[in-house]
């Protein structure tokens, strides 16, 4: 009876090993879980997809830029400033802005910012102011709103909400003075952030030295 037993045993034990698989969690030499198959992807799709995102808002940035250099109006025509003129800009911000030269050399400096479309819009602004004509004044304000108010534009200046919203509801029937509230944000914007940087910047101070030189020379 021992010997039969001994031998069934002995049978057993070969199909047992024929038919065991592998261990869960195991796998053979060479061969991936799908996990870490898909988790190896899943960073290198990742990965390019931040480059290519990043390389897209580059350029996209570039083509704003040179868009608004591009539609960009030229600088008020003027004479150069005296010593005595471009000297007085220091001494405020409003005796800066009464001169095309002192506007034209501000608006330089935010060129050199990218905020130059501040300065246009003040401009625009003030050309609007003295319109009389109905039709020029809706013709205009659509301009002024596409080019400076609109998100779509390249060239949109920051403004508030509530300033933003007022402007909507008034472009139905716009007025000469529908820009005023956003002109006056926009002055007090530059006048409190670009003009303490435009009065020590270089380009300031070599225009100082520059008419300096030229009344010495006289």
């Amino acid at each position: 009876m021992g010997s039969e037993q001994t031998e069934m045993r002995k049978r057993q034990m070969p199909a047992a090993q024929g038919t065991a698989g592998p261990t869960p969690g195991q796998h053979g030499v060479g061969t991936r879980g799908p996990n870490a198959c898909c988790f190896c992807w899943c960073c290198c799709c990742s990965c390019s997809c931040l480059t290519v995102r990043n390389q897209e808002e580059q350029r996209s940035r570039r083509a704003s830029y040179e868009l608004r250099r591009e539609d960009l109006p030229t600088c008020e025509e003027s004479p150069s400033p005296t010593l005595e003129e471009a000297s007085a800009w220091a001494q405020s911000f409003d005796k800066l802005m009464l001169t095309p030269a002192g506007r034209n050399a501000f608006r330089e400096f935010l060129r050199t910012e990218f905020s130059e479309e501040n300065m246009l819009f003040w401009m625009a602004c003030e050309e609007l102011k003295k319109e009389a004509n109905k039709n020029s004044i809706e013709e205009k304000a659509r301009i002024i709103y596409e080019d400076y108010i609109s998100i779509l534009s390249p060239k949109e200046v920051s403004l508030d909400s509530r300033v933003r919203e007022g402007i909507n509801r008034n472009m139905v029937e716009p007025s000469q003075h529908i820009f005023d509230e956003a002109q006056l944000q926009i002055y007090t914007l530059m006048h409190r952030d670009s003009y303490p940087r435009f009065m020590n910047s270089a380009l300031y101070k070599d225009l100082l030295q520059s008419l300096s030189e030229k009344s010495v020379e006289a």
